[in-house]
């Protein structure tokens, strides 16, 4: 598909960089290899120029399956004017990666901080009590400084180990075998529907009694699955919410619509994110 695409108009996707990242493992298995990936610094860099039109789509971490939300792309989210037309589901596995072969001498591990959480029980385990944990922005970058520093050991995946030629002194250190990160892809379009689709949609409620019980009645009263329910601070005012739905179904299918337009009835905001075929793991 990425070929076929790519012959048209060369897709140009941002990601999370730097080189070596899970976001651009989720990248290239969305999009394949033919299409040309632009790390940037950060998530807010890389909505910025797909909002601008720089580049056609952007992949985002949003949530982790033992660390929960990203709520940085949640709250880019809330303003951006880009729609969710796809997610990507990715099975995490970290390594323990050095520039030479044994734990003797590691004086420091480097790694993003979710990857150090999710890691935890096994440096326990594994490394002595004096080894120092050092968070940094990414495990691609934790895996640059390992390579420069033979005392050093980073937490990252495959992708960052041949990009940096690091061996791995032991493999699948996470402390929960299933741990799953998703991504979503957004962009300018809207996508069709496919008949296994998911609409995701931002909603606010009144702080009151029983208020997200009513909010969310038209939701069961349609027979819709909800299948994610995030709070964020709405930044709007103290103690203010905003809720970040996911459902099974098209935004165009009747069901979905009916509910929609009860919310709608229901609350000031409502923001339809985008529906979007489901990924598959």
């Amino acid at each position: 598909m990425s070929e076929c695409l790519a012959l048209e108009k060369p897709l140009s996707i941002a990601y999370l960089g730097p080189e070596g990242t899970f976001s651009q493992l989720a990248t290239l298995k969305h999009f394949g290899h033919a299409a040309r990936t632009v790390a940037c610094s950060s998530i807010d860099e890389a909505f910025r120029l797909v909002e601008a039109r720089a580049l056609d789509y952007v992949v985002a971490p949003v949530e982790n399956s033992t660390e929960g939300a990203v709520g940085r792309t949640l709250d880019l989210m809330v303003s951006t004017p880009l729609k969710v037309c796809g997610e990507v589901v990715l099975r995490i596995h970290h390594h323990l990666l050095r520039n030479s072969a044994g734990i003797d001498g590691i004086r420091r591990v480097y790694a993003h901080a979710q990857a150090l959480a999710q890691c935890h029980e096994w440096l326990n385990k594994n490394l002595p009590a004096d080894v120092e944990r050092v968070s940094v922005a990414s495990n691609a970058e934790a895996a640059r400084l390992a390579a420069e520093d033979g005392s050093c050991a980073a937490i990252a995946g495959q992708a960052a180990a041949e990009r940096f030629n690091l061996l791995k002194l032991a493999e699948n250190i996470e402390d929960e075998p299933n741990n799953t990160t998703r991504f979503l892809v957004l962009g300018h379009q809207d996508v069709g529907q496919t008949g296994q689709d998911k609409t995701s949609l931002i909603v606010s409620a009144p702080n009151r009694p029983g208020a997200v019980h009513y909010l969310l009645a038209p939701i069961a009263d349609n027979g819709v699955s909800m299948t994610k329910f995030e709070s964020r601070p709405s930044r709007a005012g103290l103690w203010d919410y905003v809720f970040f739905i996911d459902v099974e179904g098209h935004h165009d299918d009747p069901n979905v619509a009916r509910a929609l337009q009860g919310l709608m009835e229901r609350t000031s905001f409502v923001k339809v994110l985008g529906a979007y075929p489901q990924a598959v793991l």
